[in-house]
């Protein structure tokens, strides 16, 4: 192999949305609207949570922890986008590219995480009513939370170790608004057939094993639902889940949907446009999913009042 070839790059180039200029003002104030939305919706749920007793429930607690992520996830990648916009550039760093991907994972990884042990959580209350303070007691929620990260930081961190043995040659443009490891791997010069072996197992097992349980989940929400008699008592039963439901078919309908999409068109143009639904726009619609459907928390956002540390 030459001695070019050889030479790791100091630089990317994320090429974006569209290269056409007079789009680039269009994308900019659009994508600055739904990261100012993405941010303070998700404080809002965060700021209605802890300081309302009524919602120190390990419903709520697991609702905050969600905000947070959301707020971190799409902070990884749009002020980047936003700033390269704005300066009229398309570098970013090595070094960059490696922060991104891996808090990229990272955040991606928790909202699946949290999801799930959202639909357990929904599944202890309606299945299993009566001891539902017992089982998901305080202790278990901060030890559900704490491995959540603990699982999510290895495998990020994984994932961007296994990036550091890839080597770059002369293709440093990366067609799309954010380093997505998928397309840094089809980038590298080098051998990457462990990346996309640990990469697509990984996926498997700490995305389709998620979803498998949150199946499982509902598939028993819906058996104990349909053995209530009363037609107002499967509607609250139902109503409780409503909101999480509508997370859950929003977050891994589009995630599906943009990788499902990439694979059958082989465009990586279209792959972004198509994940800005699962990086962007999700993130924003959760707080007004819950806060739309959720009496509580929209009283609590009303009643606005001052804020004490949650118990969990």
């Amino acid at each position: 192999m030459g001695q070019d070839n050889d030479t790791q790059i100091s630089e990317f180039l994320l090429l974006g949305l569209s290269e056409d200029p007079e789009l680039q003002p269009l994308i900019f104030g659009l994508f600055l609207s739904m990261y100012l939305i993405t941010v303070f919706g998700n404080l809002l749920i965060i700021l209605a949570v802890s300081p309302d007793s009524h919602l120190h429930t390990p419903m709520y607690f697991f609702l905050a922890n969600l905000s947070l992520v959301d707020i971190c996830f799409t902070s990884t990648t749009v002020p980047k986008m936003l700033w390269n916009i704005q300066v009229q550039g398309k570098v970013i760093t090595y070094e960059g590219c490696l922060c991104e991907i891996y808090f990229f994972v990272l955040f991606a990884e928790l909202d699946i995480f949290l999801l799930t042990v959202m639909a357990y959580d929904r599944f202890v209350a309606i299945c299993h009513p009566l001891h539902y303070m017992v089982i998901m007691n305080p202790r278990l929620c901060r030890l559900l939370v704490l491995m959540s990260w603990i699982m999510s930081i290895l495998n990020s961190l994984l994932e961007s170790l296994l990036v550091l043995r890839l080597s770059f040659c002369t293709e440093v443009e990366i067609p799309h608004f954010f380093c997505e490891l998928n397309q840094m791997i089809h980038l590298a010069c080098s051998d990457t057939f462990l990346n996309n072996m640990v990469m697509y197992f990984v996926a498997m097992l700490l995305a389709g094993g998620p979803f498998i349980g949150i199946l499982y989940s509902y598939s028993k929400i819906v058996s104990s639902v349909r053995g209530i008699s009363s037609a107002q008592g499967k509607y609250k039963a139902f109503s409780t889940c409503a909101s999480h439901l509508s997370v859950v078919s929003l977050f891994y309908g589009t995630g599906l949907g943009v990788y499902l999409s990439s694979a059958a068109t082989q465009s990586s143009h279209s792959s972004a446009v198509a994940s800005v639904m699962y990086t962007v726009v999700t993130p924003m619609l959760n707080p007004f999913i819950y806060s739309l459907r959720n009496k509580d928390i929209k009283e609590a956002l009303i009643i606005g009042v001052p804020f004490m540390p949650c118990i969990y």
